[in-house]
């Protein structure tokens, strides 16, 4: 087996990584770059290889930069299955289908404000999503499956967003990790990251590398305050949040505060159709919630639902908040704040200083999302520049993926059974950017004196007798 690093190598975006196994071709994960407009456009409309010749792909979670490049790749002539855990096939459904549309909508309101300019167009159609989508296959948890006679593969709770999956591929008596995104022990709704057999490779996710993450008890206290500062000053509170998780944390979080009359009564508003489709995907998968949230369903309580709470599908209905009176609280994707509905909210609201726009995830380089927890006070919008006068703050108590020292435990099983000679070869570092991935190497080979690699983009690298000090 060879694995070569397509995507997410030394960035935290475009997660891919294709196997080659006897001269046959699998993929592990298919997304989207983001970032640098014009960096990220060409990016994600070139492939390295024929996707024709891809015989499967392995699908870890729904996240866009994970599975957005999904329907390029069928476009591209790929018409293998593409497996994933049946959660994740029923938000695929839902986000791949949005992310067509954002596409399609973007493309025609830039070429609209722009008509001098050479026209924009989308990555890939509503037709592309629909030629994807009876490719999948489900990967439950736990329930080996074999991969066209390569190989063996079983999925296990990445505990990062519903239905995410850390995936074991065995191969004879040699076993390959891949980590895909993983969780945090303790997030609201979802179960927390299971263990993994020891392995001989392992392909591991690095976003928080060197970084400690604070409480996440104390999320519901900062949600508050930011909250509540805002309305007293008769401001706007704008979201940008994943759909896919970060949404319905957040939902629920407001829930809470709502029945401790802990902030004021305000509207409070899900401004997106995938955020409403996703939610509705969220309450179809009960097997995957925590038992907080199974309290709710036992108790006759929709957890993602209360009084205050408007979801909003119709574009006219989104349209009409931007000339609503009075505070109110808008959740939107995206999270980085790099397409759809939040941009206009954004647009509308990031010159005002009684707003505040509240960032709940990683925001990765180059991004708007970036500019903006780095403090820009000017960035461009659809292509016009705006003055950030908005209050700009972070909720990361939230982020839904591991620090160092929740990697470095979760990983602990991998390294050898209880008793036995260490088994773990070598450790490649992927969706981190460098000064992160650097820090995890260290911890992990002081740690589990085991050899770690940082690949680059289009690495290859053979898992028969690697160096354990390659990279």
């Amino acid at each position: 087996m060879t694995v070569t690093f397509e995507g997410a190598a030394g960035g935290v975006t475009g997660s891919l990584h294709r196997l080659t196994v006897g001269g046959r071709q699998f993929i592990l994960d298919c997304g989207m770059f983001q970032g640098r407009r014009k960096e990220a456009e060409r990016r994600n409309r070139e492939f390295s290889f024929d996707a024709a010749g891809i015989e499967a792909v392995l699908l870890s979670h729904a996240h866009i930069d994970h599975s957005g490049r999904l329907p390029l790749l069928v476009k591209n002539g790929f018409r293998g299955p593409i497996y994933a855990t049946p959660a994740t096939i029923d938000l695929c459904r839902a986000m791949l289908r949005d992310t067509a549309h954002i596409s399609e909508s973007d493309a025609e309101f830039v070429n609209r404000k722009h008509p001098d300019e050479l026209p924009v167009e989308p990555l890939y159609t509503q037709e592309d999503v629909e030629a994807t989508l009876p490719l999948f296959r489900p990967l439950p948890y736990h329930q080996p499956a074999e991969i066209r006679g390569a190989f063996t593969v079983e999925s296990y709770d990445a505990g990062h967003i519903l239905g995410s999956a850390s995936l074991l591929l065995t191969m004879g008596d040699r076993r390959l990790a891949f980590s895909g995104d993983v969780g945090r022990p303790g997030l609201p709704i979802i179960r927390d990251p299971e263990p993994l057999p020891p392995v001989d490779w392992l392909i591991m996710e690095s976003t928080y590398g060197g970084r400690r993450h604070p409480r996440e008890q104390e999320a519901l206290e900062k949600l508050e305050a930011v909250v509540n500062r805002t309305i007293a000053r008769g401001g706007r509170l704008i979201v940008p949040a994943f759909a896919v998780g970060r949404a319905q944390q957040l939902v629920l979080l407001l829930h809470q505060l709502s029945n401790e009359h802990r902030i004021p009564a305000v509207p409070i508003y899900v401004d997106s159709p995938l955020a409403v489709n996703v939610t509705e995907a969220f309450r179809a998968h009960p097997e995957c919630f925590d038992e907080d949230v199974l309290r709710y369903v036992q108790n006759g309580e929709d957890a993602f639902g209360f009084k205050r709470l408007t979801y909003i599908r119709d574009v006219n209905e989104s349209k009409k908040l931007n000339t609503a009176r009075g505070p109110f609280i808008v959740i939107s994707p995206s999270g980085m704040c790099e397409a759809g509905r939040v941009l206009h909210h954004l647009r509308n609201n990031i010159g005002d200083a009684k707003n505040t726009v509240l960032l709940t995830g990683y925001q990765a380089e180059n991004t708007l999302g970036r500019k903006l927890k780095d403090g820009v006070k000017n960035v461009r919008i659809f292509g016009i520049p705006e003055q950030v006068r908005a209050e700009i703050q972070c909720l990361d108590e939230l982020s839904g993926h591991a620090d160092s020292g929740e990697l470095l435990e979760w990983m602990r099983s991998m390294t050898a059974a209880a008793g036995q000679t260490p088994r773990l070869k070598q450790v490649f570092l992927v969706h981190g950017e460098e000064r992160e991935r650097n820090a995890l190497a260290a911890e992990i080979q002081a740690t589990y004196k085991v050899g770690v690699t940082l690949p680059c983009p289009g690495q290859s690298f053979p898992l028969n007798g690697l160096p354990e000090s390659a990279g």
